[in-house]
């Protein structure tokens, strides 16, 4: 949570929204190309942490013109306290929850993908908690699935915005918005909680 080394101050999570079927599947082939000309191994995956910023600044060159829209949640870990932040399962679906709160007038009926984390049994439990918390009135998230990120482009590109997104928060990195820049077009909402 906090105080550990080489934790950050900040969690950050990311939802990247497509409108239409078409256009997340034209994205997706858009990063698979990427991929091809960048990787020699066609197993690689795109990870911010793990690309260097010529990487990253193809990636987020590649799909600038995508048709997608991104909202992120940045948790302030350094204003929080109480015991549900420090179980991980609690924080996660509290977090997601936020995030998905923010995102409920852009949704409905929506299809949702999530990073494979946790166990089976985590993983029905967010699913059910995102679907009680934000299904109040209307049906805004019809299906929550996991899939690991590395057979799923679209994660992917959901990691490395999460990546831009943190990184904009660096105030040791010169020029930490460069990358948020290149996607500045697709951004719906960054919201920061509580405020710094």
């Amino acid at each position: 949570m906090k105080g550990k080394q080489g934790t950050s101050q900040l969690f950050v999570i990311t939802a990247v929204i497509f409108e239409e079927n078409e256009e997340a599947e034209e994205c997706d082939r858009i990063i698979e190309e990427t991929k091809k000309k960048m990787f020699k191994n066609t197993a690689a995956e795109f990870h911010f942490s793990k690309c260097s910023d010529d990487l990253r600044q193809r990636f987020f060159e590649a799909v600038a013109g995508s048709q997608f829209f991104y909202l992120s949640f940045v948790l302030n870990k350094q204003k929080i306290w109480g015991p549900g932040f420090q179980d991980k399962s609690s924080f996660y679906k509290y977090t997601a929850s936020l995030l998905f709160e923010n995102a409920k007038p852009h949704l409905k009926g929506a299809s949702v993908t999530i990073d494979r984390c946790g166990n089976r049994e985590f993983r029905q439990q967010l699913e059910r908690y995102l679907k009680r918390k934000i299904n109040t009135h209307h049906e805004v998230i019809r299906k929550v699935k996991s899939e690991p990120s590395n057979s799923n482009n679209l994660l992917q590109l959901a990691d490395m915005i999460c990546g831009a997104v943190a990184r904009s928060f660096r105030e040791d990195k010169e020029d930490p918005n460069r990358f948020r820049k290149i996607i500045g077009l697709r951004e719906l909402s960054i919201q920061v909680w509580p405020r710094p």
